[in-house]
């Protein structure tokens, strides 16, 4: 992952209300892993946590964040946004530092590149999977993950994991879980049915007929 966003907060005054902070158009914020377990209460311009959530997503994108009455800076993740109930409103963000991490867990998109094999014979291509959640070191995490399914033919089933992931890379999710598979056309698996169900019936008729001559 080489992009990252800005974002410009300042620690929350002390005995302030959520309520009140968004009726001044300020929304809480709270960053974790910074120092050990302790967390930062935090609060920014709501047009700057609008202008965040456009640009980044939750557990994907990094985010320099800078704390400006602190002097702290540092690269982190979104990982929780709180909204209204039913309004599109936002309440809450919580953001993990990854600075001094071994390893985070995050959420990359699945990309498939190419056009299978079993596609151009007549096959569909069914993916079950557009998310993937892995485990790699801040500096490791990869835009996407993609899949060559150029060579994959009708029957083809592609399991979590099989896939070859970048180095320091590794996946979170089950491994026996299905990312994609190839399937056989409905249309011609419905003609084949159809096909077997006349060769029967054809097959009983000439057994009662000959059944009716010997008697």
């Amino acid at each position: 992952m080489t992009n990252t966003v800005k974002f410009e907060c300042q620690t929350r005054p002390q005995g302030s209300k959520p309520k009140a902070l968004r009726r001044e158009g300020y929304i809480p914020a709270v960053l974790y892993g910074h120092k050990g377990a302790e967390s930062l209460s935090l609060v920014a311009k709501a047009k700057d946590v609008e202008k965040l959530l456009k640009e980044a997503s939750i557990n994907n994108t990094l985010v320099n964040v800078t704390v400006s009455d602190q002097s702290w800076n540092g690269r982190a993740l979104i990982r929780e946004v709180q909204t209204h109930p039913w309004r599109p409103e936002v309440y809450h963000v919580s953001l993990f530092a990854v600075a001094g991490q071994e390893s985070v867990e995050v959420v990359v998109p699945v990309h498939l590149n190419g056009e299978p094999q079993g596609v151009k014979e007549g096959g569909v291509l069914e993916q079950i999977i557009t998310e993937l959640t892995i485990q790699c070191p801040p500096n490791k995490i990869p835009e996407v993950i993609d899949i060559d399914v150029t060579p994959m033919e009708i029957g083809t089933t592609l399991h979590i994991g099989e896939l070859e992931l970048p180095e320091g890379v590794t996946a979170s999710d089950d491994p026996e879980r299905t990312v994609l598979t190839i399937l056989e056309s409905r249309t011609e698996t419905a003609a084949a049915e159809e096909e077997e169900t006349t060769e029967e019936e054809v097959e009983g008729g000439v057994v009662e007929e000959l059944g009716d001559v010997s008697v």
